[in-house]
């Protein structure tokens, strides 16, 4: 099937946008560029009213993040390698010391050395697997912790999970086990933090056309498949993993916690 009949994976104006996150100050993990899902986030919650704060990976990645994080208005713009010792920490601190609180968390960072992500799970390294368990799932964790004390009256925890968690996938490799596992973290966070009134969510697009998604074989076949075997016959966009995400941050969205929401065109429901 050809994916040129499919939408763009291009930013879009949120449709029919109301103010849904006033007031709401969010903390935004994983942009890389602008087809990056955690811009299309970042932009919907942005259209919805909230007040952001963005982070970069690096040196080399701050000329593509700072001009988008501009754009958006973000409120603090700060470097982010959940591998460094006290970068976290620091991003948090920023935070506290700047708002005093924080309202909504969107963790999209996942990361396999590749020698792992390409063979088969069966000869995965140990250091390799941890690694990518570390900054795909656990830094998620470490997020929660940061986060609790800065959501004093609630708040909304969101992570990006992928397909491949629940089912295999070719060529995901070492990635469906961490993904399972961060899925897993969700509903156990949803059940630790759910008193203090904080609600954890997995969000599950489709397969989009990201930096990220660059790494797994026969990504162009995977598109194709996607497309043609989901409900809808289309690829789903940044914008629309965003719309969703923004909603489940919102406060029409105070009832649901702890569940993988799909955001895949139906793709997930067919045999």
């Amino acid at each position: 099937m050809n994916t040129a009949i499919t939408p763009q994976n291009t930013p879009e104006t949120t449709p029919h946008a109301l103010p849904i996150l006033a007031g709401k100050k969010g903390l935004i993990v994983g942009i890389a560029n602008d087809q990056s899902i955690a811009y299309g986030c970042a932009q919907a919650m942005q259209e919805l009213g909230a007040t952001l704060a963005i982070t970069y990976f690096n040196a080399k990645a701050e000329p593509h993040v700072r001009p988008l994080a501009a754009q958006l208005g973000a409120d603090i713009t700060v470097p982010l390698d959940v591998e460094q010792p006290g970068q976290l920490e620091a991003v948090f601190a920023q935070i506290e010391q700047r708002w005093g609180k924080l309202d909504f968390v969107l963790h999209a960072i996942a990361f396999a050395p590749a020698a792992d992500l390409h063979g088969r799970i069966v000869d995965s390294s140990a250091q390799g697997f941890a690694r990518a368990m570390d900054v795909s799932c656990h830094s998620f964790i470490r997020m929660a912790k940061l986060a609790e004390p800065l959501m004093t009256e609630g708040g909304t925890l969101v992570t990006m999970s992928y397909y491949g968690a629940q089912k295999v996938i070719d060529h995901y490799g070492i990635m469906g086990p961490v993904k399972a596992a961060l899925e897993a973290t969700v509903r156990y966070l949803a059940a630790e933090l759910g008193p203090a009134g904080i609600r954890v969510h997995a969000v599950s697009p489709g397969p989009i056309k990201t930096r990220a998604a660059s790494g797994i074989g026969d990504f162009e076949q995977l598109l194709d498949d996607a497309a043609s075997r989901a409900p809808q016959h289309q690829l789903v966009t940044i914008a629309d993993v965003g719309a969703v995400t923004a909603m489940l941050c919102s406060d029409a969205a105070r009832a649901l916690t702890g569940n993988v929401t799909y955001v895949d065109a139906g793709y997930h429901v067919m045999g």
